[in-house]
C-alpha cells in the first residue's frame, strides 16, 4: 500500500486533537456533576437503628398497637416516620408484626370485622390474616404481613426494620 492512503493531513490531525482536548475537558466538568447526583444512589443502605416501643409488661396475648417513630435518611433529607406495629405474645414469645397489607399497602386493623373474630382486616379489599399474619387462602393478600426485627433490652421492647416472614 501506498504512504499517501495512511498520512493525516494537518486539519484531520487539528480536528482529531481539538475533539479529543475538548472531550477531555468536558468530561472533567461533568463527572462531578454525575457523581454528586448519582451519589445518593451509590452509597450502601443504612441499617435501621432498633428503636424503644414498649414495656414488655405491658404486651398482652391479644394484638396491641404500638406507634414509633424512626429517623429516616432519603438522599441528603434527614427526618423522623411514624411506623405502627401490632405487638401480642404468646407465652414468652414477642411478635411484632407490620400494619401494611401486603395485597395494596392498606392498613390493615386486629378484630375490626365482625364476620371474621381474632383476624386481622384490611377493609380496602377485604383482606384477610390469621393472628400469627398469617394470610387467609382465598382473600387478596398474596404473603403474610411482613415482620419487624426485634430485641428484648432492660425490660423494654425495641423495633428495627419491617422485613418479609422468612428474612426476619
Amino acid at each position: 500500500m501506498s504512504e499517501k492512503k495512511h498520512r493525516v493531513s494537518r486539519r484531520q490531525f487539528l480536528n482529531y486533537t481539538l475533539t479529543g482536548v475538548g472531550g477531555f475537558m468536558a468530561a472533567g466538568m461533568l463527572m462531578p456533576m454525575v457523581r454528586f447526583a448519582l451519589d445518593p444512589v451509590l452509597r450502601p443502605a443504612e441499617e435501621t437503628e432498633l428503636v424503644q416501643v414498649v414495656k414488655v409488661d405491658e404486651i398482652t396475648e391479644e394484638p396491641q398497637r404500638f406507634d414509633f417513630k424512626i429517623k429516616q435518611v432519603d438522599a441528603w433529607y434527614e427526618s423522623e416516620e411514624t411506623r405502627s406495629a401490632w405487638v401480642f405474645k404468646e407465652g414468652d414469645k414477642i411478635t411484632a408484626l407490620s400494619p401494611v397489607c401486603k395485597h395494596l399497602g392498606c392498613t390493615v386493623g386486629w378484630n375490626n370485622d365482625p364476620a371474621n373474630p381474632n383476624q386481622f382486616f384490611c377493609p380496602c379489599h377485604y383482606g384477610r390474616y390469621k393472628k400469627d399474619g398469617t394470610n387467609v387462602p382465598g382473600t387478596p393478600p398474596i404473603a403474610p404481613l411482613d415482620v419487624y426485627k426485634q430485641a428484648v433490652k432492660d425490660g423494654y421492647l425495641f423495633l428495627g426494620a419491617a422485613k418479609p416472614r422468612g428474612e426476619a
